[in-house]
């Protein structure tokens, strides 16, 4: 299997050349590229096409979240992990509302650095379990979630819990048409344009489990 390959966007070198070392250290994921700005952030995104981009927040001319939230705007199919200091709720929430694919500390270990890279990579969403306290709390259940029918909600946990359209189908037992109708309905009830605010939704209303 071909390694991850990912960019380290960070404005401290020896951060990045820590992260750099822990990462590659099995062949696993290697780091295609490094940035220490938001403005060199997005030339490497576009120059090197990685599979994941590990995002710090707090870096000169564009923070994170604002390279995050250009990446959404110009529709660049980029898979995004936050690796931040700030624990603070207001910053995981407008992550996840610009529509960020993961989000961790950096006083983690290691293995859930690798576990996080990977979850994402395969399409799935990964907040630190020791963050979805934060979203459940942050979050009233929304009333427009009473709108979804029983297998909209079926349709919507399976999603965040990762599986992609075909597997739901197999799963449920229903044609992928079907499944394409249910998740469009779901998206517009519940007001959001991705998977990934689906998932964390999903989560942040107790629908699914971390």
């Amino acid at each position: 299997m071909e390694p991850i390959r990912i960019i380290i966007a960070d404005d401290h070198k020896m951060v990045r050349e820590g992260i750099r070392q822990l990462l590659e250290l099995d062949g696993e994921i290697i780091v295609a590229a490094e940035a220490d700005d938001g403005v060199q952030c997005m030339e490497m995104i576009k120059k090197y096409h990685p599979d994941v981009l590990l995002l710090d927040i707090n870096m000169p001319n564009k923070n994170g979240l604002e390279v995050l939230r250009e990446i959404k705007n110009q529709g660049i199919c980029q898979k995004v992990l936050i690796l931040t200091i700030h624990d603070e709720v207001e910053y995981l929430l407008r992550a996840v509302e610009i529509g960020v694919n993961g989000y961790v500390l950096k006083d983690s270990n290691s293995s859930v650095l690798k576990k996080a890279i990977n979850t994402i990579w395969k399409g799935e969403t990964y907040i630190q379990a020791s963050l979805a306290p934060y979203l459940k709390l942050a979050h009233k259940k929304d009333r427009a979630l009473n709108d979804l029918t029983r297998r909209e909600t079926e349709v919507l946990r399976l999603l965040a819990r990762g599986m992609f359209n075909k597997e739901i189908a197999d799963y449920l037992a229903i044609s992928e048409k079907t499944v394409k109708n249910h998740v469009s309905s779901i998206f517009k009830k519940i007001n959001v344009s991705d998977r990934t605010q689906a998932a964390v939704y999903a989560i942040k209303n107790n629908y699914v489990e971390l």
